[in-house]
């Protein structure tokens, strides 16, 4: 892909979540100024670049908006619910056409008519709205601008509109504003829409000036006496805008913020060198403890200060990596609206924790199963809009996603209001099916019924849609939470709706392994999966049908040997086992392995080739000595 274009539709995506952000802010609070400007903002930057690659649709639609935005800050219309609804649906499109550019490297052959049609629209809106006053209080401009600048205290506040045959008199506008006494602020807005360009007339003034000065009133009035009849001057006592409102002018008074823009190869290699650093510096600590009795005091200091080092690099390199989820979140409301419209329902989304910081590894993985719980929600989690009524529901059903950090994790829900997950139905499925025995399916808990939508293939509906079917999909989300390290759980409420959340590692950390012998091999397992280690005598073990057990503080323990997991022989009979207690489910588990042999901090990096997807393991690393070491995934082993 060209450079160039790259950069485009790096550029776009993020002006277009801004856009999208914005507007769903005006949405619930349609007089910030601030995201009225922000909003102006995006749109403007859009247009240009559109331009600048030579999109004509996409810019003529783009400038529509802008104009529309244009009035909106002017005081001249009101943003009102159909003004939002268009704008969303201008940046709907802009996100299609990028997909398409993308693919592509050029608009769709309908852009041109598409384009024409939605700016027609867009450009309807600008009508005179005849259910507001015709005129407004003589101050609303006034304050509205002097929240807008942030400006304090008494101030005279002016607006000039100069006639549009102002040239031709051979008036200067923009020098009778500049000798404007004590200037604090200055805004030049359109007085109509911008037309094509080729319409466009240079001998005509199409401009207002609205300004913000701390001189009096009368030394406002002096500077601008030759066009009097043309300009309006207020005196105003402005209080400091809310915080909220001004996050820009803030973030300027801390300082500028510099910024540069890395290729994400140039992040992953700089990651990837950084792991091979830390199995270096492993090796070196076998060393150093190696030479442990010498009493070389300084090779152990040396080493400290390296281990410390390594862990502060590690850590930077974690935080370049950390990349916002509002890119990710802002894709879906048009794909939830768009499967919304396909089936004939009617649906208010909402997304928050757009600020959220995850590991851009995981943002890039989370589209695809976050789009199966969507279309999941939307499909046959929300029910028609009669059933709904029927069920003394509004029959606008309700979808939110959600994403909160946590710790060192970050927890993402979906939920629906829809009609929920039977319970009854799902056993009844499962025994249909052969996924458990009747017997099998009586004895689960409401938890573990629900669990089993997560079983490849499962669905509870009576007929799979186009878009998707109760479960079918859920066990590649359940698949993806657990090759970020996470994992998957499904709350549902006959007729309340359901709940599914993921919680995921927020960065790529080290992992904390220990290294454990089975049979003649070694292999690693995190020690977040270890809940205690224990040495118990083979006397202590209690034969239980066919397998053993044992008796870890008061409780009945059922004991497995992780030989006989991997097929391996048992290296030896010592009197002593050596178990490691596994949490597996609600239960622990006893892991008997012949050795404890190591604990260290590493990367452990996924399967690949003929090892990916193998179960029961995470990934590998390399040891101290050159070794590749099999990373374990314990609970998945024992099943």
């Amino acid at each position: 892909m060209d450079e160039l274009l790259e950069a485009f539709l790096i550029e776009c995506r993020e002006l277009t979540a801004q856009a999208n952000r914005d507007l769903k802010g005006l949405a619930n609070a349609p007089g910030d100024a601030a995201l009225l400007d922000s909003a102006f903002r995006a749109f403007h930057t859009l247009k240009g670049s559109a331009a600048m690659m030579g999109f004509a649709p996409l810019e003529r639609l783009l400038n529509a908006g802008e104009d529309l935005l244009s009035i909106v800050r002017r005081g001249d219309a009101s943003l009102g619910a159909d003004f939002l609804a268009r704008l969303t649906e201008a940046l709907d499109r802009t996100e299609a056409w990028l997909d398409v550019v993308e693919a592509s490297g050029a608009l769709p052959v309908d852009a041109p008519a598409v384009g024409e049609a939605l700016a027609t629209r867009l450009a309807g809106l600008l009508q005179p709205q005849t259910d507001q006053p015709e005129t407004s209080a003589p101050d609303e401009w006034a304050a509205a601008l002097a929240h807008r600048s942030g400006r304090e205290g008494r101030l005279t506040a002016f607006r000039y509109a100069p006639d549009p045959e102002c040239f031709f008199r051979g008036e200067d506008p923009l020098l009778l504003v500049r000798s404007v006494p004590g200037l604090a602020a200055l805004e030049i807005t359109p007085r109509e829409p911008w037309g094509p360009p080729e319409l466009y007339d240079p001998f005509r003034c199409n401009l207002v000036f609205e300004g913000l000065s701390s001189a009096p009133p009368a030394e406002v009035r002096a500077a601008l006496r030759l066009a009097a009849d043309q300009a309006q001057v207020v005196e105003i006592t402005s209080a400091a805008a809310p915080a909220a409102a001004r996050p820009e002018r803030e973030a300027a008074a801390a300082g500028p913020t510099r910024t540069l823009r890395v290729d994400a190869e140039r992040v992953d290699a700089l990651a990837s060198v950084l792991d091979d650093l830390i199995i270096a510096k492993n090796s070196l600590g076998r060393l150093v403890q190696a030479r442990a009795g010498s009493g070389d005091r300084e090779l152990s200091d040396a080493q400290a200060r390296l281990d410390r080092l390594v862990a502060e690099l590690h850590a930077s390199v974690t935080r370049v990596r950390l990349v916002p989820l509002g890119p990710l979140l802002g894709r879906f409301p048009r794909l939830v609206r768009d499967a919304a419209s396909s089936l004939g329902k009617r649906v208010a989304f909402g997304v928050e924790g757009e600020d959220v910081e995850v590991d851009k590894a995981v943002a890039d993985a989370l589209h695809e199963p976050l789009l199966h719980v969507l279309r999941n929600a939307v499909d046959h989690g929300l029910e028609p809009p009669d059933d709904r009524a029927a069920a003394g529901k509004p029959p606008e059903g309700r979808v939110a996603l959600r994403a909160a950090a946590a710790g060192d994790q970050v927890v993402i829900e979906v939920t629906d209001d829809g009609r929920g997950m039977d319970p009854e139905q799902i056993r009844r499925v499962a025994v249909a099916r052969g996924v458990r025995s009747a017997d099998q399916a009586a004895a689960l808990s409401e938890a573990e019924v629900l669990d089993l939508v997560f079983t490849p293939g499962f669905s509870t509906a009576a007929q799979v849609g186009s878009l998707s079917g109760r479960g079918v999909g859920m066990d590649a989300v359940r698949t993806a939470a657990a090759a970020l390290g996470g994992g998957v759980s499904l709350e549902s409420r006959v007729g309340q709706g359901t709940t599914v959340r993921l919680s995921l590692p927020a960065t790529v950390v080290l992992t904390r392994l220990m290294v454990v012998a089975a049979g003649r091999e070694r292999f690693g397992v995190p020690l977040d999966q270890v809940v205690e280690t224990a040495r118990v005598p083979r006397e202590r073990l209690v034969p239980i049908r066919a397998g053993q057990a044992f008796v870890l503080r008061d409780r009945a323990v059922p004991m497995l040997h992780l030989a006989d997991l991997l097929g391996f022989e048992t290296a030896g009979h010592a009197a002593d086992l050596k178990i490691l207690a596994v949490r597996s489910g609600a239960d622990v588990v006893g892991v008997a392995v012949d050795a404890l042999v190591d604990r260290f901090d590493a990367p452990v990096r996924p399967t690949s080739g003929l090892l990916a997807g193998m179960p029961g393991v995470l990934g590998t690393t390399l040891t101290g000595d050159g070794e590749v070491l099999m990373v374990l995934d314990l609970p998945e082993l024992i099943g």
